[in-house]
Order: structure tokens, then sequence, then C-alpha cells
């Protein structure tokens, strides 16, 4: 047998979790155990297995062309500073009792330090329509090189002072920027704190007018983007009382922050009006109005019916209009050209005449 990973020594700050990687080739596939030797001077080697340390530990192996294995501790405290051993053997007699294994086990070991984390001081202040959010972290602590604040994914602030204070600045009200930013402390290990800005629901409507038709499933929607999330849902109608999910033609789905009305076969004097969704949270509660209206099946025809009435229309007035100008345009084209004729032929019979005469 042979390693062709080995574990990397890490390391941790005390609630955080540590991951071991360990993996092994050979003929015939070989086994991989994990073992533990703590810090303390009269302390031997453990093997650990998985639901160790009062189910902290969580060890996965899988043998297949060769032998991968990953130890996983979860809640690190200081006891679980010390060294970890992967071991791996491919000998028959590895784990018999009695018989020495005449190959021995392979070692590969890694470091895990686990250091005590620092205590951080985070705040939220509200000052002429700014927030100023702050961190301080207490000593002893490890060297500091910089700072980053964070949203979600996003790097809002970036510097490298070592200052154990730091803080940064937003412009605007607390609803408008609720939510969970991190002040990162750039150490070996990284120390992160948290700073939440909490608000009560700020409930928004996705249509503030939604349409249905009649008999067709009407959908009301509601979203909160703020923080904390919300923590029950709860309809009405027109003032009266609670909706309740499952009752008659209701149907209502909700999840963390959202949350959804379906009224099935919508009827039009029943159901038309507003609809209002309210949401609480830790920090108190808030709501949002949806105007809903009920079309007849019938109305998506008056549209079509107004462009085939407008077509009858014109084509009417175009045929009584050609109807009545073709009649007199014939009849002024034949006096017009009968009459030059007439008048023409008389004047050279007339001047034919004079003509013999004075002759």
């Amino acid at each position: 047998a042979g390693f062709i990973k080995s574990p990397l020594s890490q390391k941790r700050l005390t609630q955080d979790s540590v991951e071991l990687y360990c993996e092994a080739i050979g003929n015939p596939i070989p086994e991989i155990q994990w073992w533990f030797e703590g810090n303390e001077p009269n302390e031997t080697y453990a093997q650990l297995w998985d639901g160790a340390r009062q189910d902290r530990v969580k060890i996965n192996a899988t043998y297949n062309l060769h032998s991968t294995s990953t130890i996983y501790i979860a809640n690190l405290t200081n006891d679980d500073s010390g060294m970890y051993e992967c071991r791996a053997s491919n000998d028959p007699d590895r784990n018999h009792l009695s018989k020495s294994p005449k190959v021995k086990w392979i070692r590969s070991q890694a470091n895990v330090f686990v250091i005590e984390r620092p205590d951080i001081k985070a705040h939220v202040n509200g000052v002429s329509g700014k927030l100023i959010l702050t961190c301080n972290m207490t000593a002893p602590y490890p060297v500091i090189e910089g700072h980053e604040w964070m949203h979600g994914d996003k790097i809002l602030q970036t510097d490298v002072e070592s200052s154990a204070f730091t803080s940064y600045v937003i412009e605007g009200k607390m609803e408008e920027h609720s939510g969970i930013y991190e002040c990162v402390y750039k150490t070996s290990p990284v120390i992160k704190g948290q700073v939440n800005i909490s608000v009560p629901p700020q409930v928004v409507a996705y249509k503030k007018s939604e349409h249905g038709n009649e008999g067709d499933t009407g959908v009301l929607t509601c979203k909160n983007p703020s923080f904390p999330p919300v923590s029950s849902w709860v309809w009405y109608k027109n003032g009266q009382e609670p909706i309740i999910n499952g009752s008659g033609r209701y149907i209502i789905k909700s999840s963390g922050n959202k949350t959804e009305l379906r009224i099935l076969k919508l009827n039009i004097e029943e159901d038309t009006g507003d609809y209002h969704c309210n949401a609480t949270n830790s920090y108190g509660f808030g709501g949002a109005t949806v105007n809903l209206r009920v079309r007849s099946r019938l109305a998506a025809l008056w549209p079509f019916l107004g462009i085939v009435a407008e077509v009858l229309i014109l084509v009417t007035i175009i045929f009584i209009y050609e109807k009545r100008r073709k009649p007199d345009e014939v009849l002024d084209d034949d006096d017009g050209g009968s009459a030059p004729l007439k008048s023409n032929a008389t004047n050279h019979k007339d001047k034919n005449v004079r003509q013999r005469n004075a002759n």
C-alpha cells in the first residue's frame, strides 16, 4: 500500500470545523483507519471511529479502485488539538488479534491546532440618515493584516489596517438595508464577526392588482425581502376573519419569506375585492394589499367582436360609396362625348353651303 494523497496540517478556531483527507493505493485495495494523539504528555494514540466525541466525528470511506477516506470534526474545542494519523494497510492479518501483520501499517500525519476564538463585539447605530456598523475584537488575538466587510458573497469594503476595530458606513435607513453583514479579520486562521440589521417585515405584493377569469384559479403572492425571516403569514379578505388553509376554495402555501394564496374556481361576486397578507417576525409585523378582479369568460371575446364590427362597418361604407358613384360617372361621359360631335357637324355644313353660293 502507498499514499497518493495525505492529510494537511491546519489551524482552526474553537467552534469551527475541520476536515482531513487521505487516499491510498495498493493491490489488494488497502484499508484506511484514523488515529489521534493529543498534546498531553501521557496521551497515546487512540483510534477514531464514526460518531466519536459525542457524535462530532464523521468518517466516510470508499473502496473503489483505490481507498479514500475523510474525517470531519465539528464544533472544535481545545481538546481536539493534536496529531491526526491516517493509517493504511492491505495485509490479510492487519486486524488479527493475535498475529502480527507481516506488513506494518503505513502512516501519514497532520497536526490540527485549535486556537481559542477571540470575542468580537458588534454593533449597528443609526446617525443622521446613516448606518454605522462596527466590530471590535478583544485581546488576545493573532496578527491582523487587514479587514473586509461582506454582505452575502459581495465584498463591500477592504483595507490593510492592523487595528482590532473596524467600521463600515451605509447611506440610508435600516428598513432599506436589513440583512447579515460580516466583518472579516485577515488573520491565520481568518476570524469573522457578524452584524445583523434587523427590522419588522417589509412586505410587498408581487402584483398590487391581479386579474383572473371566472372559473379559473387565482394566485396572489406576497414576499418579504427584509431580515429576519418571517415566522408566520396570515391572509385576510376585506377585513374579514383570517383565511384558513384548506377551507372552502382557499389554499395557502408559505415558505420563509414568501406566501401564496390560491383561490379555486373564481367567482365574480364572491372573490372580487382586496386581500391582505400579514407577516410577523421577532421584530414586529407588516403587510401588503392585493386587489383581485374577476372577469367573465366572455370578456375575452369583446375585443374580437369589436374588431369584426369595425370591419363590417368599413366594408358597408365602401360598398355604398361605390354603388352611388359609378352610375353618375357613366352618365357624364355619354353626355360630354355627344355634344361636341353634333356641334362640329353643323358648323361644317353651314360653311360648305356658303362657299357654293359665293361661286
